[in-house]
């Protein structure tokens, strides 16, 4: 349906939508070594090999036998017993997806971890800064729990704010339903998973970097995205599906009854996934497979591929909550094809292209295009069979039934809504009845995602309005949707703009990082709210358009006493008119039918109008009703015009008391997608916290990698290579292995070699050892962090612990990530007896059977921490330069020092509390981030003020509580470092 206008007036108020849900408060990544979440116990999810037994077979396990009795029947007749056994089984059988491994693992279990929030954000709170105006905590959505409450992990409930979570997605559900609750309470899934099986297909190696090829350099080193990719594709498609089934049964726990989950795929494996969301949701609860197109044209040697797909499956279907969406209805386009007819404002009724010759392409405002439409069905009774006499003819249907009665039909000719159509009679529906048609389960609209309101960021970046039909057709406001799959957090961007609540999860660092600018910047319209003292709950005040039907005419009593009242007024102007008419001489009425003649030797008959015909072929006695010319010739008698437009003023009248009770007794349709704007008013993205999960000793391990039994993935090592670790013990014994023949690498180009190094069986210190430095032997310990994870502030202050009492000199912590928290806990712990650093291990040594070469030098390499200054003015407040940081290229194995325009954002926390860090201030170097809000804010906020969130300095701050500042830096790749600052 065509939307009001979203453009704000230049004086806006800025606001953001907030909910009365409540959710648990998890742990802050400052506080999470000070608290323990409650123990539970791995989640174990069961699952049938094959379909549903009810649905698929006997309970007792007869198909499996089938394969045996085939066996037996090539060396043996078969008993009567089996044959019996096979007939029955064969009968009650359905088809299933089989895939290697499928068979071998009747369940399998998932660790309820912990999610850490590492970062509250906030656009109003910025922008209340940047207009110069005090930051409430409470604009983070924070609960500012006091410190017995806050380490008490999940056992309270705060207020709500959205969620971007990094991490693999099995695991995040499994701990949104155990330990948070949330089984049962998502209303909306929406899944897009990978659709091929290129390593480089799937993910984007840096956040400016959209054209990812398949070149060793553009392969992701994000451990979290190698261990996806090889969960996914280690068998090639078998572990795919496998995959994706996992999934969707823990996404099935988290829907509602009412809910729904749509998965985006294409057609290189639609196939396997519908069979799947079968077994998984069951063949009944399917609702649509959606044709969606992504491209207008396509290089292809056969016929090119331009479309996507939708699978759309509810939890129940007979509870589902759907509301119908609606296209406008446009003569010549779909829904609209077959109105080709116009009746004008007296009556008269026209071809579209007649009316368009003659009104100069267009068509008259006060004229209604109609078509006709059958009064007749197949179904019916024989009170639905009865002559009906209209326009002094009787009308019966020849086959079928009528679809009103008698009433019915007084009404439907009453209000002019019948028409000859050939032999038979037809209803005239007008476009305007009902100027809407319903979407259908294709859709030609979806491609082009690039526009300048919201450009392309990401590889694999879905168009918002494909999201948005989904989200409007299965929610409401305040609706809680997920979206285990991020990407550039599109989900989460149509869920913010329509108010609903969101939570997203990925495993990339630069899909985090482009979804939390995407959602910081954004802006959006403020829709009013359907009761302001309940919030968005209440749902919105929507555009709602008349549905005028056969039925709502002919059943509506209302339309009787005004036929009563108007029809003996307009028998009285008729009996005038028709007195008029005996008036005529037969001299003038000869001249009206030689124009009439003339008009077609000239035109042709095709261009006689029933206009025409009443206008000059005047009957020799009276006209009927239906016969009334619609318009008088000026050779008229003048008193034979005056009649005629008395008779039709008083037509019009009656029929514009008929036309209103008609269209004020239909049923409303709300257009859900068409909210009623507040004007003034500007709207940016609700708080949303940042999260990761919690890496368990478990996450050290690895699965050797499987061969592929289909050939699918050539670069896989070979089963049984020594290289590749089988466990968390075999995992340390490498790493150690490689510190010890490489040593550590500093970033003045300073290699630092090991005089002895040796594991270590201690829980937060994995080897030990020694190393000279100038002439001194130094006590050496190290910590590695889990494999496909980040080293937590956990490890950090268990390590740091830990050396101090062992009397270590000088502490490694080796990881392929690190938790910016993590970061802060180090600087805030300045023991003067143990020097740390942080050291990269390079990405690719966890990259065996990817790469064609792997790595065996500089594998270890220190980096440092962002270099900022912090002033004071005159004032007393303060400010922070970023002067640059320490980048590490994972591809090339080097640390660059790089100035702060080549990062990809940097954020300042005023008031860091140590336990999460709150976004005050959000730059980015890209100076079109902010623009549209500047935008729409330049009499509201100074211009030079959002200039200066894509430069170097901050804004001016007051000192708060804690009197020292956090300095965050995102590099290219989404990793963070952070820096805190003290005011002392």
């Amino acid at each position: 349906m065509v939307k009001e206008s979203s453009k704000n007036p230049p004086n806006s108020d800025i606001t953001d939508y907030r909910y009365s849900d409540k959710r648990k408060n998890n742990p802050p990544a400052g506080l999470a070594a000070q608290g323990k979440p409650p123990t539970l116990a791995e989640t174990t999810y069961p699952y049938d090999p094959h379909l549903p037994p009810v649905l698929r077979f006997a309970p007792d396990g007869g198909p499996d036998q089938l394969i045996t009795l085939l066996e037996k029947a090539r060396t043996r007749p078969l008993t009567a017993e089996e044959i019996a056994r096979l007939t029955k089984a064969l009968e009650q059988q359905q088809p299933w997806l089989e895939w290697a491994g499928k068979r071998e693992k009747l369940a399998f279990e998932v660790d309820p971890v912990a999610l850490h929030i590492h970062e509250r954000i906030s656009a109003q709170a910025i922008l209340k800064l940047a207009q110069r105006e005090p930051v409430q905590r409470s604009l983070f959505a924070d609960p500012e729990l006091d410190y017995r409450q806050a380490v008490q992990f999940y056992r309270h409930n705060v207020d709500w704010a959205n969620r971007l979570i990094l991490g693999d997605s099995l695991v995040v559900m499994n701990s949104l339903a155990k330990r948070e609750d949330l089984a049962g309470k998502v209303q909306m899934i929406y899944l897009d998973p990978p659709y091929g099986i290129k390593f480089a297909s799937n993910f984007q190696p840096t956040v400016g970097k959209r054209d990812v090829k398949d070149r060793e350099e553009d392969l992701t080193r994000e451990p979290e995205q190698i261990k996806a990719y090889r969960d996914t594709w280690t068998l090639g498609v078998h572990s795919y599906l496998a995959y994706l089934r996992d999934r969707l049964i823990v996404a099935r726990e988290l829907l509602t009854d009412s809910g729904s989950i749509f998965v985006q795929i294409s057609d290189e494996n639609v196939h396997r996934v519908r069979l799947i969301l079968d077994e998984v949701f069951g063949p009944e609860n399917f609702c649509a497979l959606i044709p969606f197109v992504t491209t207008s044209s396509q290089t292809s040697d056969l016929l090119p591929s331009t479309c996507d797909f939708l699978l759309w499956y509810t939890k129940n279907r007979e509870t589902i909550k759907y509301h119908q969406l609606y296209s406008d209805k446009v003569v010549g386009e779909t829904g609209g094809t077959k109105y080709k007819s116009v009746e004008l404002a007296n009556g008269e009724r026209c071809s579209l292209q007649d009316t368009l010759k003659g009104y100069g392409g267009k068509v008259p405002e006060d004229a209604r295009i109609y078509r006709p439409s059958p009064l007749v069905s197949q179904s019916g009774g024989d009170n639905s069979k009865f002559p009906v006499n209209f326009q002094g003819v009787d009308a019966i249907p020849r086959t079928g039934f009528w679809k009103t009665n008698a009433d019915g039909f007084s009404r439907l000719i009453g209000s002019n809504r019948i028409m000859q159509e050939g032999v038979s009679l037809a209803y005239i529906r007008y476009l305007n009845d009902f100027p809407a048609f319903p979407f259908s389960s294709t859709w030609f609209d979806t491609w082009g995602v690039q526009s300048r309101s919201d450009p392309k960021v990401y590889v694999v970046q879905t168009d918002t309005k494909v999201i948005e039909r989904c989200m409007l057709m299965t929610t409401d406001p305040g609706d809680l949707i997920l979206d285990p799959t991020c990407g550039s957090g599109t989900t989460a961007y149509v869920a913010e703009q329509w108010g609903r609540r969101w939570i997203t999860i990925d495993t990339s660092r630069v899909a985090v990082a482009l979804a939390r600018q995407r959602l910081l910047t954004a802006r959006f319209d403020y829709y009013e709210l359907a009761e302001e003292n309940k919030g968005v709950a209440s749902g919105f005040k929507y555009k709602t358009v008349p549905h005028i039907t056969l039925k709502s005419i002919a059943q509506n009593p209302a339309l009787d006493p005004i036929f009563a009242r108007w029809e003996p007024r307009l028998t009285e102007k008729l009996t005038a008119l028709n007195l008029a008419l005996t008036k005529v001489s037969q001299p003038l009425r000869t001249q009206l039918q030689t124009k009439l003649a003339t008009k077609e030797r000239r035109e042709g008959k095709s261009s006689l109008t029933e206009a025409d015909r009443r206008r000059w072929l005047l009957p020799k006695t009276a006209w009927q009703a239906w016969e009334v010319p619609f318009e008088s010739d000026p050779e008229w008698p003048s008193d034979l015009q005056q009649t005629l437009q008395e008779y039709r003023k008083v037509w019009r009248q009656k029929m514009e008391e008929v036309n209103g009770t008609i269209a004020a007794s239909a049923p409303q349709e709300t257009l859900v997608d068409q909210p009623r704007l507040k004007s003034n008013v500007l709207r940016v993205s609700g708080p949303f916290t940042v999260e990761g999960v919690e890496p368990g000793e478990e996450s050290l391990d690895l699965d050797a990698p499987v061969p592929s039994p289909t050939g699918e993935l050539p670069t896989f090592p070979e089963a049984g290579d020594a290289t590749a670790p089988l466990n968390a013990g075999a995992y340390l014994e490498k790493m150690v292995q490689l510190l010890r023949q490489d040593g550590v690498r500093f970033p003045n180009n300073k290699i630092q070699t090991f005089d002895r190094l040796e594991p270590l069986n201690h829980p937060a210190l994995h080897a030990e050892g020694e190393w000279s430095n100038a002439g001194e032997i130094r006590r050496v310990a190290v910590s590695f962090g889990p494999q496909y994870g980040p080293v937590t502030v956990r490890q950090v202050e268990d390590g740091l612990r830990s050396a101090n009492r062992r009397g270590y000199d000088e502490l490694i912590f080796a990881g392929f990530s690190f938790d910016a928290a993590a970061q802060g806990a180090i600087q805030d712990d300045l023991n003067p007896r143990v020097r740390c650093h942080l050291t990269h291990i390079r990405p690719d040594v966890n990259m065996d059977g990817l790469l064609k070469n792997s790595p065996n030098s500089q594998l270890f390499t220190v980096f440092g921490l962002p270099r900022a200054k912090l002033e004071r003015d005159s004032s007393g407040d303060y400010s922070v330069t970023m002067e640059g940081v320490d980048i590490y290229d994972p591809v090339n194995n080097t640390i660059h020092a790089t100035n702060a325009d080549k990062v990809a954002a940097w954020f300042l926390d005023s008031d860091y509390d140590g336990a999460t860090f709150c976004v005050t201030q959000a730059f980015f170097p890209d100076s079109t981030a902010w623009e549209k809000l500047a935008r729409a804010l330049k009499t509201v906020i100074d211009p030079e003020r959002f200039a200066a969130f894509s430069g170097t300095q901050s804004l001016p701050f007051s000192s708060g509580p804690h009197r020292r500042v956090a300095v965050k830096v995102i590099d290219p790749r989404g990793n963070e470092v952070m820096t805190v600052l003290n005011l002392a």
